[in-house]
């Protein structure tokens, strides 16, 4: 408010050095501090007089006018916009060359707030030459200039299967796999996260991040101590099993499926979350990769976070997990049932707290299309509404017919009498099973 913006504009342009540098930190912690002062700093025409003499300036200088960019791009897609237009990145990359590894560290934090916003940005960013550089700082013995250069590589990969291939075809793959083995948490979440964002986007990239070996050292990140080392490396997992059956029937292989239910029974919330889906996708490719999941007790881990958690979103993911599993067949549904979990999913799906999209994913449909286990189902007879009911009384009318035991049981425990409670719509479906079932029985004991 005091002017102070356009007091400064002239200092950068000073004679001394450090009055030219402790000009730019200014600026630079003016524009941090909120959009409307970064947006003052763009409009007072400061950005051409930063960069102008950028190659010339000593290190200091360099590091601090990447943190002016860095400051200004965070705040929205059109500041760093902005940033580009004035010419900016070519300097950037200058500084990227640069001898001193401050001076590098600065210029990759610039590209990766500038390449987190968009696809265009982040091809502005590829288009001025950034990434093989990125990729050799990645191979620098500086810790934090490792993690930045990882960090931008990942935000770049992000938005598309193309920015993805760029990354690739400057080897980054090979050089970000080598570093899941380090020893730093931070390096090794940014690391995870570069790999996860390149193998999200074909089958064709995330198997070309399964060839870099990742597999076994990948799991041991599960076994991390650090909270997102664990949830990066379980995303990467996920994002590698969801694109075919044999890519997921790698995973089990590598014994990647118990880990991750290990993963799952060692922490909460978030954390949990891609390891859960990750049990759903390996589950959806095949019955055979179903079984792999239950043998590997992958249901009660499920069970308990449906128990667990109270976000709407995590029982969500461990429902639709269930549903995945026990789609396939009559075993693979007996196998959920026999885990007592559909009392829980059905009392999840009537609680009007319950999110739409919880709602949908615990209506049990994906399970009771399969299950003839009658002593699991018999429970929800006296509870599910109408349009699970249908589901429920059309796998008793399935089973009653061929199974004499199953028949007596049925009377004594209550159910038939519950059978009769039920008000269908004449020549309904619903209708048809409920006779189906009436006839199995005398008459009179019906009545």
């Amino acid at each position: 408010n005091s002017g102070v913006v356009c007091l400064l504009r002239p200092l950068l342009l000073d004679v001394v050095p450090s009055i030219r540098q402790t000009t730019a930190l200014a600026l630079g912690r003016l524009a941090d501090y909120d959009m409307g002062l970064a947006e003052a700093v763009v409009k007072a025409g400061i950005l051409p007089q930063l960069i102008c003499a950028l190659p010339e300036e000593n290190r200091y200088y360099k590091k601090t006018a990447a943190f002016v960019l860095r400051a200004i791009a965070k705040h929205s897609p059109q500041l760093a916009q902005a940033i580009v237009q004035c010419g900016a990145l070519e300097m950037l990359v200058i500084c990227l060359e640069d001898f001193d590894p401050g001076v590098k560290e600065g210029a990759s934090w610039a590209f990766g707030y500038i390449a987190r916003h968009n696809p265009e940005l982040s091809q502005a960013v590829v288009d001025a030459g950034a990434v093989p550089l990125l990729v050799l700082c990645i191979q620098e013995p500086e810790i934090a200039l490792k993690r930045i250069a990882a960090s931008t590589l990942s935000d770049i990969s992000k938005h598309s299967p193309e920015l993805a291939q760029t990354v690739v075809d400057a080897g980054a793959i090979a050089h970000l796999a080598q570093m899941i083995p380090n020893p730093d948490a931070k390096l090794k979440r940014q690391v995870l996260s570069a790999l996860s964002q390149i193998a999200k986007h074909s089958v064709d990239l995330a198997e070309l991040v399964v060839e870099a070996e990742i597999f076994p050292v990948v799991l041991t990140c599960l076994k991390d101590s650090d909270e997102y080392v664990k949830k990066n490396g379980a995303t990467l997992i996920r994002e590698i099993a969801k694109h075919t059956p044999e890519l997921s029937q790698f995973i089990v292989n590598s014994g990647g499926v118990a880990a991750v239910i290990d993963c799952i029974g060692s922490c909460r919330g978030t954390v949990r979350l891609p390891g859960i889906m990750t049990l759903g996708y390996v589950a959806a490719h095949s019955e055979n990769l179903s079984m792999a999941v239950i043998v590997s007790k992958g249901i009660p881990s499920l069970c308990v976070c449906l128990i667990e958690e109270h976000e709407d979103h995590i029982k969500a993911a461990a429902a639709w997990a269930l549903g995945q599993i026990g789609r396939h067949t009559a075993e693979h549904a007996r196998h959920v049932a026999v885990a007592n979990v559909l009392p829980t999913l059905l009392d999840i799906y009537v609680d009007t707290r319950s999110s739409e999209d919880l709602k949908m994913k615990a209506t049990l449909k994906n399970i009771l299309q399969k299950c003839t286990y009658l002593p699991a189902l018999e429970p929800l007879l006296h509870e599910a509404p109408p349009n699970i009911m249908k589901h429920i009384i059309g796998q008793f009318s399935k089973v009653l017919p061929h199974d004499s035991k199953a028949r007596r049981l049925f009377v004594t425990t209550g159910g038939l009498k519950k059978v009769q409670e039920i008000k269908a719509e004449p020549g309904s479906l619903l209708q048809e099973y409920i006779n189906t079932i009436n006839n199995c029985y005398p008459e009179e004991i019906v009545r």
